[in-house]
C-alpha cells in the first residue's frame, strides 16, 4: 500500500516545476531534427525525434537528449533531367545554432582514447525547456579518422558505423555524467544505434558494487532504467555488427562479458541488444507492435502510436484559424476537435492559402507551371522500394484516362535515396522517366533535396497526401499526420498509422484491404486498381462537384486525426507507460 501511494505521489509530481532542473529522463537518438538549417536528420525517424523533445519541454518532463553532431549531415541531394541522384556534403556553420560545452571525455576504441566533446541546443517552449547534447569527436588531440566518427550521418562503412554507435551510447552516458546528470532514471533509445548505452550502464552497476564481472543484479537493474522504441521491421533498419568487429573496438571494455547474452550467429545485432536490456518496448503504432512481437517473440512488445508536434507543423493559416475558433489548441492539441465548428469556407481558404504557398515554391524550383486551382496530390517519403513511390505512376494508360475522364490532377514527389541504396536510386529514375513519359499530359514535380522546409510546404500545400508502403513494412509514418493538422485528407495504404487513423470517406481514403498474414505476398496490381478506382470515381468528382463535402472531410480531418495524432498525446503516453 505504501509503495502504491508512493508511486501514485510520484507520477502526481512528475513535471512540477521543482523538478525542471533535475533530468530524470535520457532520450538518445542517433538523428534529430530540430531546424532544417540543422541537417541532423536523415528523415521521419530524426523529425520525429525532434517533435518528440518539443512536447517533452511543452509537458515540462525533466528530459535531456543526446545525439551525434552530424557535420556534414546526412546529404545535400542534386537530381538531374533524368533523376540521377547525387550526393554531396551539407555546408552548415554548427556555431551559429550551438553552444559549445567545456566538458571533455574520452572513450576506448581498440588501443586509443577517443576524446569527446558536446554542444547543446536548447529547446525552449514557454517557460520550460530541453536541452539536447550533440557529442564530437571533430577535436585537435584525435587522429585523423577518429575526428570524422560524428561526421556523417548513415555514412562510412560498417566498422564507421559502429564506432559512431559506440561514440553515442558509451559516450553520451559519459557525457551526460559529465553534466552532472546523475539521478537519471530512465534512458529511452529511439531505434537500437544508441543501444551501447545499456553497456555502459552495466559498467557503472558492476564498478559501484566492487565486483570484477557483471552479475544478475547488474543486469537487472539496467532493465529497470532503459526503455527501447522500435521503429521499423525493414531489415535494413536492423544494425548489425561482426562481433569480431565488436570486440576489436571494444576489447578493453570489460561488459563484454555478456556477450552470451546478446550474439547470436557470430553478429552483435542492436535491436536485439536493446531488447535484451530493456524493461518496456514498443512499436510505434499498433499494427507494428503486433508484427514486431511476431517478429521478436518471446519479447513483450507494447505500442505507442507516433504523432507529430502540432504547433511545430501546423501553416501559418491554419495558425491563425485555430487561434481564432480555438483558444488554447496549442496548450491542449485535443482542443482541435472543435475543428467541426469552424466553417467549412474558412478552412477552405486557409488551405487556399497554403495551397499558393506550395505551388508558387514547385514552379519557381521546377519551372513546371503548376496551377492553384488543379487537385494536387503529394507523396513525399524516403525513396525505399517498399515504399513504392512510383505506384501511382506504374500504369501510364489508366493515368492519362483517370485524368481525361473524371478531371485533371497534378502531382508532386520529393525524397532522397540512402546514397548506398541502388535501388532506391533506380526508383526515382523510374518516377523521371514517367514524368518525362507523360509529358505535358499530367504536370509531376519531383523537388531536390526534401527537408522539413519542403515537408511543412507539401504536407500543408497539397489537396490529398498519398502514401503507399508495401504492408507491413510502414511501422507508423508521421507525414500524413501531418496533412491531417492542416485540413489536408490521406489516401493510402491501410498499414501503419492509417489503419487507425482512416474512417473511409470521412477522413480520408483507403487503398486495399489490412493484411492479416504477415508472410502472405501482396498483390500489388489491387492496389494499384484501387488507386485508380478510387481516383476517378470518387477523389476526383469530390473535388471538383462536390466541394462542400470534401471540405467537411478537411474539417474531420483537423477534428478526428490531428487531436490525436500528436506528440503531445504520444508524450504523455511514454511518461504513464514506459517512464513509470
Amino acid at each position: 500500500m505504501t509503495e502504491n501511494r508512493a508511486m501514485q505521489d510520484k507520477k502526481r509530481n512528475f513535471g512540477k516545476k521543482d523538478m525542471s532542473n533535475e533530468i530524470k529522463i535520457a532520450y538518445f537518438s542517433m538523428e534529430v531534427g530540430l531546424e532544417t538549417d540543422i541537417p541532423t536528420y536523415s528523415g521521419g525517424l530524426g523529425v520525429l525525434a525532434g517533435d518528440t523533445i518539443r512536447s517533452a519541454a511543452e509537458l515540462n518532463v525533466p528530459m535531456a537528449a543526446v545525439t551525434l553532431l552530424h557535420r556534414e549531415g546526412y546529404f545535400y541531394q542534386r537530381l538531374d533531367e533524368n533523376g540521377v541522384q547525387t550526393e554531396e556534403p551539407v555546408q552548415w556553420v554548427v556555431e551559429d545554432f550551438l553552444e559549445p560545452l567545456d566538458q571533455i571525455l574520452t572513450v576506448d576504441l581498440e588501443d586509443r582514447q577517443v576524446k569527446v566533446k558536446a554542444w547543446k541546443y536548447e529547446v525552449n517552449l514557454g517557460k520550460n525547456h530541453v536541452s539536447v547534447y550533440f557529442l564530437d569527436t571533430d577535436l585537435p588531440d584525435n587522429s585523423d579518422w577518429d575526428r570524422t566518427l560524428t561526421n556523417h550521418l548513415y555514412g562510412g562503412d560498417s566498422y564507421y558505423r559502429l564506432c559512431q554507435e559506440i561514440i553515442l551510447g558509451i559516450g553520451g552516458v559519459r557525457m551526460l555524467r559529465a553534466l552532472g546528470h546523475d539521478q537519471i532514471d530512465r534512458f529511452h533509445m529511439n531505434e537500437g544505434h544508441a543501444a551501447f548505452l545499456t553497456l555502459e550502464l552495466l559498467k557503472e552497476y558492476c564498478e559501484a558494487s566492487g565486483r570484477k564481472s557483471i552479475s544478475d543484479e547488474d543486469i537487472e537493474a539496467v532493465r529497470g532504467k532503459c526503455v527501447f522504441t522500435t521503429h521499423t521491421p525493414v531489415p535494413a533498419g536492423q544494425d548489425k555488427f561482426p562481433i569480431q568487429d565488436v570486440e576489436k573496438a571494444l576489447k578493453h571494455y570489460p561488459c563484454m562479458q555478456v556477450r552470451d547474452l546478446i550474439v547470436q550467429d557470430g553478429t552483435l545485432n542492436m535491436t536485439y541488444l536493446a531488447l535484451t536490456l530493456s524493461h518496456y518496448v514498443n512499436g510505434v503504432a499498433k499494427k507494428h507492435g503486433e508484427v514486431s512481437s511476431h517478429m521478436y517473440a518471446p519479447y513483450r512488445i507494447d505500442s505507442i502510436t507516433n504523432g507529430v508536434h502540432v504547433a511545430a507543423w501546423t501553416s501559418e493559416p491554419f495558425r491563425d484559424l485555430f487561434d481564432k475558433y480555438i483558444p488554447g489548441w496549442r496548450e491542449d492539441n485535443f482542443n482541435l476537435r472543435y475543428a467541426l465548428s469552424i466553417p467549412g469556407q474558412e478552412i477552405w481558404e486557409a488551405h487556399t492559402q497554403a495551397k499558393r504557398e506550395l505551388i508558387h515554391y514547385v514552379n519557381r524550383e521546377t519551372n513546371k507551371g503548376m496551377d492553384t486551382d488543379i487537385l494536387t496530390l503529394g507523396f513525399a517519403r524516403r525513396a525505399a522500394t517498399y515504399k513504392r513511390a512510383d505506384l501511382l505512376l506504374s500504369d501510364i494508360g489508366r493515368l492519362k484516362e483517370v485524368y481525361s475522364k473524371a478531371g485533371p490532377f497534378q502531382i508532386i514527389y520529393a525524397g532522397k535515396a540512402h546514397p548506398k541504396d541502388q535501388q532506391g536510386k533506380e526508383l526515382i529514375q523510374r518516377i523521371f522517366q514517367s514524368i518525362n513519359a507523360l509529358n505535358s499530359d499530367v504536370k509531376i514535380a519531383y523537388l531536390e533535396n526534401y527537408d522539413i522546409q519542403i515537408g511543412k510546404l507539401m504536407t500543408s500545400g497539397v489537396d490529398v497526401w498519398i502514401n503507399t508502403p508495401m504492408p507491413p513494412m510502414e511501422a507508423s509514418g508521421t507525414s500524413g499526420m501531418k496533412a491531417a493538422l492542416n485540413g489536408v485528407p490521406s489516401f493510402s495504404i491501410l498499414d501503419g498509422w492509417w489503419i487507425e487513423g482512416c474512417i473511409e470517406g470521412v477522413t480520408g481514403w483507403s487503398i486495399g484491404q489490412i493484411s492479416h498474414d504477415l508472410e502472405a505476398e501482396r498483390d500489388t496490381s489491387k492496389d494499384v486498381k484501387d488507386i485508380f478506382d478510387k481516383l476517378q470515381n470518387t477523389i476526383i468528382p469530390l473535388y471538383y462537384n462536390q466541394n462542400i463535402q470534401f471540405r467537411c472531410i478537411m474539417s474531420h480531418c483537423i477534428a478526428l486525426n490531428g487531436s490525436f495524432f500528436n506528440t503531445q498525446r504520444m508524450m504523455q503516453q511514454y511518461v504513464l507507460k514506459a517512464y513509470f
